[in-house]
């Protein structure tokens, strides 16, 4: 195990085309950026992550760990993107989600130039045409719920805005080049599954942080192994049976649905528990994933 961590050539970017061969799909496709971090001592491990959406669920599919703490760069967020229109044309991506962590100027303007759409979350401070979104929010009817606006300069770039408040009355501004002001807040709460993507690989199933891998060659190869497990996890639990809350939602994620349906049938000993576990196995032949 020492000698495959520290040795085996497990390339991101071909783990990357085995998660879309075997997650097709028809449609253009969602991605969701966002970062996760932990400290092991007085080590930082901080991950600059892109998800795929595909069936509700996000996944892992590149990532670029990063060696320092806070916030990622314009460039390394620019070749992380470089690196998925290496796998898909743009003409593939639906949009792009994410916080307000990704923002600015330099940012956007190379979203566009790639020709990848964005769904964004704006700060406070953040200009739209010539005044700043608190100030549009001052000005917001106390009747009304949200503020629409359409083709807003923000960044430089003609946007459709949508500006209100959070349940517990924070201000809740999103920006899309993509999509209407009736559609964009609703379509940027997908951006909220990649939290349960870094919950399933940190405490609610994986238990990335208790490796208490630092290194960097390291923590890249056990992210392929789990970007590969969590794929299979996601397979598995698709074709699991569960009952629905009264939202309509599973009682169980894909993910713990898959996960434990993998540990039964590798964990149990008989003939039938082994062609289970050999038919788990063929989910990982991208001729046997279903559209």
């Amino acid at each position: 195990m020492e000698r495959f961590f520290d040795r085996h050539p497990l390339c991101p970017a071909d783990v990357a085309r085995l998660v879309l061969l075997l997650l097709p799909d028809r449609r253009p496709r969602e991605f969701i950026l966002d970062r996760t971090n932990w400290k092991l001592g007085q080590q930082d491990v901080n991950i600059l992550l892109l998800a795929v959406v595909w069936r509700e669920v996000a996944i892992p599919l590149l990532f670029e760990l990063l060696p320092h703490g806070g916030s990622s760069n314009t460039k390394t967020r620019h070749l992380l993107l470089d690196d998925v229109l290496c796998l898909l044309s743009c003409t593939q991506t639906r949009v792009l989600y994410a916080d307000r962590e990704f923002i600015g100027e330099t940012w956007i303007d190379g979203l566009v130039r790639r020709g990848i759409p964005l769904c964004v979350l704006l700060r406070t401070d953040t200009t739209l045409d010539d005044w700043r979104a608190d100030d549009w929010l001052a000005r917001l009817n106390p009747e009304a719920t949200s503020l629409g606006c359409e083709d807003v300069e923000v960044y430089g770039q003609p946007m459709n805005v949508v500006l209100t408040w959070t349940s517990d009355g924070k201000p809740f501004i999103v920006a899309s080049n993509t999509g209407s002001v009736q559609t964009i807040q609703a379509s940027y709460r997908r951006r909220f599954r990649i939290e349960c993507l870094f919950r399933a690989l940190k405490t609610k199933g994986f238990n990335l942080e208790n490796t208490h891998m630092t290194l960097h060659d390291h923590v890249e190869r056990l992210l392929c192994l789990l970007t590969i497990a969590y794929v299979w996890c996601v397979l598995v639990g698709v074709m699991q049976d569960t009952k629905r809350k009264a939202h309509g939602r599973r009682a169980w994620s894909v993910i713990s649905l898959g996960l434990r349906a993998l540990i039964r049938a590798f964990s149990q000993p008989g003939d039938q528990t082994a062609c289970s576990g050999l038919r788990l196995v063929a989910l990982l032949m991208p001729s046997h994933t279903t559209l």
